[in-house]
């Protein structure tokens, strides 16, 4: 039976209409909610290329049903910065090359921003870890190290 529920992301209420209860958060995103920058790909949480943030944390989208969500605040790519303005991570992403096919973009963006957000000012390690999850074929990660670390520096030029 299709239900009815409302989930907040990017700071919006939306409502998702005529959904199963076993639609997972990628499928309600992309396909009832039009939100398409996090990508399905592996459908297993192996790849990162979903990555969203739910209630503070960096979660895989097709491994999180939609409904357990309600009440939590969703932040995807579209939520980080005003429309037509990349965010500073956005920006690094572009400015170091470390933007290719695109296919995993969201996901490493949203993985930076949730590391950035927690540690300021992570060491390489922290960024091979925070990164980790998500799995670019095309970059060979060189470039988007450089990309995080940009912001990192860049932050902390602002900071001070």
């Amino acid at each position: 039976m299709p239900e009815f529920f409302t989930l907040n992301v990017n700071g919006v209420d939306r409502e998702v209409q005529d959904a199963w209860l076993g639609e997972n958060l990628l499928f309600v995103l992309r396909e009832r909610l039009g939100l398409l920058a996090a990508k399905g790909a592996c459908e297993q949480g192996e790849c990162g290329s979903c990555s969203v943030e739910v209630g503070g944390e960096l979660v895989c989208a097709c491994l999180v049903l939609a409904a357990s969500a309600v009440g939590r605040p969703i932040r995807t790519v579209e939520g980080l910065a005003e429309p037509g303005v990349p965010s500073d991570v956005q920006q690094a992403f572009l400015d170091a090359g470390a933007v290719q096919c695109g296919f995993c973009t969201p996901g490493l963006i949203m993985a930076v921003h949730h590391l950035l957000d927690r540690s300021p000012t992570p060491d390489e390690l922290e960024v091979r870890e925070a990164l980790s999850g998500n799995i670019c074929r095309c970059t060979g990660y060189g470039r988007i190290l450089d990309a995080v670390q940009r912001v990192a520096v860049a932050r902390r030029g602002d900071a001070a």
